[in-house]
């Protein structure tokens, strides 16, 4: 009796010491969070200052040298690795090839255009009301984002001029031609009406297959950015999460010149799909 009393207290306090340490564990997970959000927004305020005060006066080539520099910094503030590779080159090598192209990438998260940013500084191509949100949207209309307005012909021509434009001007647009984001665990397919632009510039077209993983090397949901998930909610996810990456894979090139915009997105989609090991069919 005695002896089984001895196991029993023994047992309880191993409980109790086992409850103590997940609460401190889960405690300084929190502080730790905390700590990186409050760091993220001392440094949205720079940047805030950056862009009013400094884009201005920049030439094209050293605002993407700052947007690389702060969206780096800001990966590095929110716990993410970042690692990234090109075709015939090792993770985390090589150099992203200059000039005008445009890069067709599937979308899992808000974090991706600053993952991208961080790799290949780019403008992006967004939807009209993005520019409607709250600082983001003041934001991006200061940092060379174009925005499709849906529903007239007339601005979707506009649209295709001046995404012509920029990548005869030899700069880099970013596509997220799903149209939305998922949890990554699926592709959508590709519209090919974003691909256009391309097509009448007879730019490349660079697939970009974008992945998120934790420390244990399986898919991270943590960046997910779907549903009713709010901006707030989905920062504290990335800032609490242990050990994030951030995989960026550049694949080759496909020629658009004289190319067709559906077979296009379709194969941009299977060349994705293939990399992130998931069904492609095209479009």
């Amino acid at each position: 009796m005695k002896r089984w009393m001895a196991s029993a207290a023994r047992r309880s306090r191993e409980i109790v010491r086992n409850a103590a340490t997940a609460a401190a564990s889960a405690a300084a997970l929190r502080l730790r969070a905390a700590t990186r959000l409050s760091r993220v927004g001392l440094h949205l305020a720079a940047g805030l200052g950056v862009v009013a005060c400094v884009f201005p006066f920049l030439g094209h080539p050293a605002r993407l040298w700052h947007k690389r520099r702060w969206s780096r910094q800001l990966l590095g503030m929110l716990g993410v690795r970042l690692m990234w590779s090109e075709p015939d080159c090792g993770e985390g090598v090589g150099k992203v090839a200059d000039g005008g192209e445009m890069i067709v990438a599937n979308h899992v998260s808000w974090l991706d255009i600053f993952v991208i940013n961080a790799v290949a500084p780019a403008a992006f191509v967004a939807k009209d009301d993005v520019r409607s949100w709250p600082l983001i949207g003041w934001l991006s209309m200061r940092t060379d984002t174009l925005f499709i307005e849906r529903g007239s012909a007339r601005a979707a021509q506009l649209m295709r001029d001046a995404v012509r434009l920029a990548l005869r001007d030899g700069q880099k647009l970013v596509v997220f031609p799903e149209g939305t984001t998922t949890d990554g665990s699926t592709l959508l397919p590709f519209r090919g009406a974003l691909l256009q632009g391309a097509l009448d510039a007879g730019a490349p077209l660079r697939p970009v297959a974008l992945h998120y993983m934790d420390g244990n090397g399986e898919r991270s949901t943590a960046p997910v950015y779907v549903g009713e998930t709010g901006l707030l909610e989905s920062l504290w996810c990335i800032a609490i999460a242990k050990s994030l990456q951030a995989h960026v894979r550049f694949l080759p090139a496909l020629a658009a010149r004289g190319g067709n915009r559906r077979a296009l997105a379709g194969a941009a989609r299977d060349s994705i799909a293939a990399v992130l090991k998931l069904p492609g069919g095209g479009i």
